[in-house]
């Protein structure tokens, strides 16, 4: 038996003005986007927006349903959304806001399992890594240089 580890990296910023100018853009959509949150079950709200290379900027948010295993992330809202209308071109970076209205969230929404897996997918698919940049309602920022950083053992087509 051989041991293994696993290392992530990632940035953390104490506030939205120490990050650079495309990190606090894509950012600022993202929270933006919490107003068009439709989470009247869980009051979860969950704002995402990724910078295109052609420089587009595209915010989406989650979509709850009474049967939750319907529901779609803000993450899958925007990259789907940003692949239907820029079909080639690839995303640069995304941003993921949390917030709950039931209780003040002071650090970052780390994606679900399933929204990792789509950035890895759609940074394959694209032949470029995507900046992931992560804050609650207040507190730090993280920043992670790829989807990988948050999934390092992704499933990808090389099994198939």
């Amino acid at each position: 038996m051989k041991k293994r580890t696993i290392t992530t990296h990632y940035e953390c910023y104490d506030s939205v003005e120490e990050l650079p100018e495309n990190d606090r853009a894509v950012l600022l959509l993202a929270k933006k986007s919490l107003e068009n949150s439709y989470s009247p079950y869980s009051q979860f709200k969950v704002g995402a927006a990724v910078l295109l290379r052609n420089g587009e900027l595209l915010g989406g948010s989650n979509y709850e349903n009474a049967s939750y295993p319907l529901c779609i992330c803000a993450e899958q809202t925007v990259l789907t959304t940003a692949a239907n209308l820029y079909p080639g071109v690839a995303p640069l970076m995304i941003a993921v806001a949390i917030r709950n209205s039931n209780q003040v969230i002071d650090k970052p929404g780390l994606p679900c399992g399933a929204c990792r897996q789509v950035i890895c997918e759609t940074e394959m698919k694209n032949n470029q890594q995507m900046r992931v940049i992560l804050q609650g309602e207040t507190g730090p920022i993280f920043v992670f240089e790829n989807g990988l950083d948050l999934l390092p053992l992704a499933f990808d087509r090389t099994f198939l």
